[in-house]
């Protein structure tokens, strides 16, 4: 990608290159699964084609696995027209790329502990559960002794889909009190913060949806410092984007 480029942006505009590190066993697995769900749904090319806004023969060349010159968002509309979700994953190096993940999302958890506790929160992290039928884990658990109040945490290295973040960590601070109870903790009030690692993407994707952010995690900045510092009768709702130290 093209140095100082969104990704956000660019990635549907991308045509896809045979040789760009694809193999060609995966491309030949997409256009079968695409070819089944095409026959499953008693389509036929051109119906599926216009659906998508692409070409007869482009539907033909997919379902074969010849996917040069496709756009990754072109095949993600020629998906969403057979009812499915185009899912792209990153192979490097076996294990490695869990690993470098794993590592980013621990460095960003350490930091927002390291955050919580310049205020006093007591911490816990990676904090599982088995509430009912409900099944999970908290990536950090704060406790704020004086006041009672208990703050469920999530941490992102990259700016997530708010929709899914809120739906998630609305379910965690339902389970939360229980647990917190659990470990002999009194809680008066429950609030949910989002650990987002500080970067110009992260700052580029939240104000494109500036709007939908507002709504989701309405107290940010000094606010959520000021909170922190003395935490309140009344919960708050915030996005903290911290670096990662």
């Amino acid at each position: 990608m093209p140095s100082g480029s969104s990704d956000s942006d660019t990635w549907p505009l991308t045509p896809i290159r045979q040789n760009a590190g694809m193999d060609r066993a995966s491309w030949l697995r997409v256009g079968r699964a695409l070819r089944a769900l095409r026959l499953r749904r008693d389509l036929g090319q051109e119906d599926v084609a216009r659906a998508a806004g692409v070409s007869r023969a482009t539907i033909s060349r997919i379902e074969r696995g010849m996917l040069a010159g496709v756009t990754l968002g072109r095949l993600s509309d020629v998906a969403a027209g057979l009812g499915a979700v185009l899912a792209v994953g990153v192979r490097w190096n076996g294990e490695a790329l869990d690993r470098l993940l794993d590592e980013a999302h621990a460095r960003l958890v350490g930091a927002a502990v390291a955050y919580l506790g310049e205020f006093g929160w007591e911490t816990a992290v990676e904090v599982s559960f088995a509430v009912g039928g409900e099944r999970g884990s908290i990536d950090i658990l704060g406790y704020h002794r004086p006041t009672a109040s208990l703050l469920v945490g999530e941490a992102k290295s990259v700016v997530p889909d708010a929709g899914g973040t809120v739906y998630g960590l609305d379910r965690k601070a339902r389970l939360a009190p229980l647990i917190a109870r659990q470990r002999g903790l009194e809680v008066r009030t429950v609030s949910r913060v989002l650990f987002v690692a500080e970067s110009r993407t992260a700052r580029r994707r939240i104000a494109r949806f500036a709007a939908l952010w507002a709504v989701a995690f309405p107290v940010r900045g000094r606010r959520l410092r000021a909170w922190l510092r003395n935490p309140g009768p009344e919960p708050v709702v915030n996005i903290a984007r911290i670096l990662d130290r």
